[in-house]
């Protein structure tokens, strides 16, 4: 049973022993839905539900007799999946460093369609943004910069493109107070990964976002959602972040000009994140398309910012599972057919 992050698994041979059958899932599976006990959501009792022998994903109440699905409002709600499926999807997505693609997934679990691992690799991104979250930067000062994402463009004339603009903010931590105790090892000791390409400092918490321009009134929003006030930030000297002070951040602002020595010295570890992300998109999925790359932003960024403790990333991904409501196929080929990217220009999401 599972009580603390200690007792998680850390190999496959443990993740098999925890969760051997469907039983065992919806177990985990209410604990992580219901911490203090179980609450019927229709008349509010508190207190142990009957649990369905035949139906291990089904709760019913003691006292008015509603049943409750575990699935419900969930990233698996009316799944055909079985649970451990679920399950060693989330496990084997979070710790694979370099991630999986749908191909992958689809033969290590025996899934038949395609379509369905692709879509299940698609929920679990879902439940890689944490709803609420707060803002980087309280602590330590925030690089920010854009790059472009994709490949280039064959046959339709010079300087012509079809790649996605991003923009990445990301914490410079002095190396000194970057890393405790890793809890997915037993003894506690440090990550031998020391990160920071041999420098003084290295990256923290990160946030990456599609935007469709560089314009101020596209980079002002989408600052204010990811980064915290009073902030330190660094910039190049593009325009669209000269009001940065007057929104209350302190703002260090250096045009770099195409100049790679002021580049390294001013915004070096924003660039390291977007040479990362570009060799992680290639070598994982072969590129990827522009109307779901946020999803895979979403990923990365899940992954990055839990490098160091990839084992945390299953604890996270069940949890926020849990909370949040389920992907459709309509809605997800619907977004594509549209090529709508999930963070709306005037809503900044912040992900990650």
């Amino acid at each position: 049973m599972i009580r603390r992050m200690s007792d998680y698994p850390r190999t496959l041979l443990e993740f098999q022993y925890l969760f051997p059958d469907e039983a065992a899932c919806a177990r985990h599976l209410e604990r992580i839905r219901w911490p203090k006990g179980f609450e019927c959501p229709s008349c509010g009792q508190v207190g142990d539900p009957w649990r369905l022998q035949a139906r291990p994903r089904v709760l019913e109440c003691r006292q008015c007799g509603k049943q409750v699905s575990l699935t419900a409002g969930t990233i698996m709600h009316r799944t055909r999946q079985p649970l451990p499926v679920w399950f060693w999807a989330a496990y084997l997505v979070t710790t694979q460093t370099p991630g999986m693609s749908a191909l992958q997934f689809q033969k290590q679990l025996g899934i038949k369609r395609y379509e369905t691992a692709f879509l299940m690799l698609h929920k679990l991104r879902v439940a890689m943004v944490r709803p609420g979250r707060d803002g980087i930067g309280a602590k330590w000062p925030v690089e920010i910069d854009e790059t472009y994402v994709g490949g280039a463009t064959q046959g339709e004339g010079r300087g012509r493109h079809h790649k996605t603009l991003v923009v990445g903010m990301v914490e410079v931590l002095p190396r000194k107070k970057t890393l405790g105790p890793d809890p997915n090892l037993p003894s506690g000791q440090r990550p031998q990964h020391r990160g920071g390409h041999g420098r003084g400092f290295i990256a923290g918490r990160l946030r990456l976002q599609v935007i469709p321009n560089r314009k101020q009134e596209t980079l002002e929003p989408t600052v204010l959602a990811n980064i915290q006030k009073k902030a330190e930030v660094r910039t190049d000297g593009w325009t669209g972040y000269d009001n940065l002070h007057k929104l209350g951040y302190k703002h260090t602002a250096v045009p770099v000009q195409g100049d790679q020595s002021k580049t390294d010295q001013h915004l070096p570890m924003i660039h390291i994140v977007f040479g990362n992300l570009d060799a992680w998109l290639l070598g994982t999925y072969h590129g990827v398309s522009p109307a779901h790359l946020q999803d895979y932003l979403n990923e990365f960024v899940f992954r990055f910012n839990r490098r160091f403790w990839p084992m945390v990333g299953f604890d996270s991904v069940l949890k926020i599972a849990a909370q949040v409501d389920s992907l459709t196929y309509r809605d997800f080929y619907e977004s594509e057919q549209r090529g709508v990217n999930s963070a709306e220009v005037n809503e900044p999401v912040p992900i990650g």
